[in-house]
């Protein structure tokens, strides 16, 4: 799982690794691509024949279209952080138990962007909503008992992030995508608290940064360095 700040190198970092699997001749199913072209979720058979499966969090259909094109988007109707919350949670929890868990159970490698991380360090932040609520969520505790073996956190100054979200060509325009939004963001990834909670539910917990000068290049060679050297220990 790669997770961080908006416009930290995410995508970056897990298309990296999808050609990490492409290039060892592991066949790899793109469920991203998958849910924006059928808009549904893939039945258990429609993977079976796959090793890899690259996913993301919000997904791109049901729950996950909700909640990119209305609920997180600016407009005027201000969504509720509960329902906001309980929305990810739903989303979280149709994806695990149709495709992640499917998927871990036949030994496949899930790489995915994003995931209860991101519920756990923006919504505390968005509202007032405490965190013990938020990990009680259906959707939440179940991707927590199913925690990454590898959390990759790309770290990146949130002024970087701002620039880099204003040069998209496609503008998400979410709610979340402030200057002191990002910054408080930014204090809970780095915090130990959260280390400690992930470390706890048996993830390995790696930095990396992505701060310029270092270049699109040398991002995804430290990502496949990371994702390979926890494959010789592991």
């Amino acid at each position: 799982m790669v997770d961080g700040l908006d416009g930290s190198g995410k995508g970056v970092i897990v298309n990296a690794l999808q050609k990490w699997a492409e290039q060892k001749h592991l066949k790899v199913f793109d469920l991203r691509a998958y849910c924006k072209e059928k808009n549904r979720f893939p039945e258990p058979e429609e993977i079976n024949g796959f090793d890899v499966i690259v996913s993301c969090e919000m997904s791109y259909c049901w729950i996950g279209s909700a909640l990119r094109e209305e609920i997180v988007r600016k407009n005027n109707r201000q969504y509720s952080i509960t329902s906001t919350a309980h929305a990810f949670s739903l989303d979280r929890e149709i994806l695990y138990k149709r495709v992640i868990i499917p998927a871990l159970k036949q030994g496949k490698y899930v790489f995915q962007e994003r995931g209860v991380i991101s519920s756990i360090i923006y919504q505390p932040v968005q509202g007032n909503i405490p965190l013990t609520e938020i990990m009680r969520l259906p959707g939440n505790k179940l991707a927590l008992q199913n925690s990454p073996n590898l959390l990759i956190i790309a770290q990146v100054a949130p002024e970087t992030v701002m620039q880099r979200l204003s040069q998209r060509q496609k503008q998400d325009k979410a709610i979340f995508e402030e200057i002191n939004f990002q910054r408080r963001v930014e204090q809970r990834y780095n915090s130990q608290w959260l280390k400690n909670l992930f470390e706890n539910h048996g993830s390995k917990v790696v930095y990396l940064n992505t701060n310029f000068p270092k270049t699109v290049e040398e991002t995804e060679e430290e990502a496949i360095k990371i994702w390979e050297d926890f494959l010789e220990k592991n």
